[in-house]
């Protein structure tokens, strides 16, 4: 999952205090949030807050980390950073994605993630559940820097009864308000994915709406189609493409096992016949079902484990109720960039066209070109 990970950063550009810079903005924007908070909201803005400015301070110019990794002998990471240079190139050049700092430094985090979200769902029904914020609006999660942290609050869900999903996050974007940097949580991606994920995150740039989840992810989801697609030709390796086609095969296989369980669930908590005893034991069956039927196919992939963190906690509604909503809009989007005879300006400027819509428009429009695709 790429997107906007945290919320106090999802809505940065939209406060009052956007004419300062780094510290001092998102000190400000702190200020603004714990004047309208509570004791445990101010603890999670804290946190927040000092996450978002230890990760900014751990930046260095790829240059520097580039020799400090040739110095230790890290030839491996020399390489991936040269490359992500050359993705971020391109991303301006031919994708017209911002030309700006981010993506041009890099940070090592010492972890695995660059923050952990915590995902509920009632334990009947697959509508998350959202967190509202005064600047960024409503999100379907709430983000932590901390993996320990996070799940000292899902356990506090967990005992009210909801499902629970923690899930650890490689990136996130903050919409420009900062120069966002490479991380040591996604550097080593092979070239096709590292560039898929780079494109994803400056589009979070290009046009945010708020409340709007799968308009903002599909919109950047469609750019990092196209951009990759453009990468692949026009840049990679015969090797390259081949190794982002056994990724890209295996991420359709695996989207298409969580959208059939996602349907069966949604179909099991419509019906009205059942009781709640049976609705929760079809769903154990369901869920049970779906581990098995991921083994089958990680047989069929060589004993590929890239998914296995997904299933590292017992499986809820929370990881299904996500599936669906990046890719909603992602075909309406695609049939734009077409439209525009894939002219990323004028595909842009398009979609900031359609984001100034209320939503009932915004989604007619889009529905009307999902249907013309």
């Amino acid at each position: 999952m790429h997107a906007l990970h945290d919320a106090i950063q999802a809505g940065a550009r939209r406060s009052p205090c956007g004419w300062q810079r780094h510290a001092g903005r998102i000190a400000c924007l702190a200020v603004t949030a714990l004047s309208l908070s509570g004791c445990e909201a101010i603890q999670y803005y804290a946190q927040a807050v000092g996450g978002h400015l230890n990760l900014m301070a751990a930046r260095q110019p790829l240059d520097t980390a580039r020799h400090a990794a040739e110095v230790r002998g890290d030839q491996r990471l020399s390489r991936q950073l040269a490359l992500a240079s050359r993705i971020r190139v391109f991303a301006t050049q031919r994708l017209g994605l911002p030309d700006n700092g981010s993506y041009r430094q890099y940070a090592d985090l010492h972890r695995p993630f660059a923050v952990w979200n915590v995902f509920a769902a009632p334990a009947l029904s697959l509508k998350l559940k959202e967190w509202c914020f005064p600047v960024a609006g409503c999100v379907t999660y709430r983000g932590y820097y901390d993996r320990d942290a996070a799940l000292a609050y899902a356990a506090t869900l967990r005992a009210e009864g909801w499902d629970i999903q923690v899930a650890g996050i490689p990136a996130y974007s903050t919409l420009g308000f900062f120069d966002d940097p490479l991380l040591n949580t996604f550097i080593y991606l092979p070239e096709g994915e590292l560039a898929r994920l780079i494109f994803h995150e400056l589009a979070h740039q290009v046009v945010y709406v708020q409340n709007d989840t799968a308009f903002n992810e599909s919109f950047a989801s469609a750019v990092e189609q196209a951009g990759v697609e453009l990468w692949l030709r026009e840049q990679a390796s015969p090797e390259a493409r081949a190794v982002y086609e056994r990724y890209a095969m295996r991420r359709v296989q695996f989207r298409h096992l969580l959208l059939d369980t996602r349907a069966a669930l949604e179909a099991l908590y419509r019906d009205d016949t059942l009781s709640v005893a049976n609705k929760q034991q079809r769903k154990h069956d369901l869920l049970a079902a779906l581990q098995r039927d991921y083994q089958t196919l990680r047989t069929e992939w060589g004993g590929y484990t890239g998914y296995d963190r997904w299933f590292d906690q017992p499986l809820s509604n929370a990881h299904l109720a996500a599936v669906a909503s990046y890719e909603a809009w992602v075909p309406a989007f695609r049939a734009m960039l077409a439209r525009e005879g894939n002219d990323f300006s004028a595909f842009f400027a398009e979609v900031r066209r359609l984001a100034r819509l209320e939503p009932v428009a915004r989604a007619a429009a889009l529905r009307g070109l999902s249907a013309s695709r």
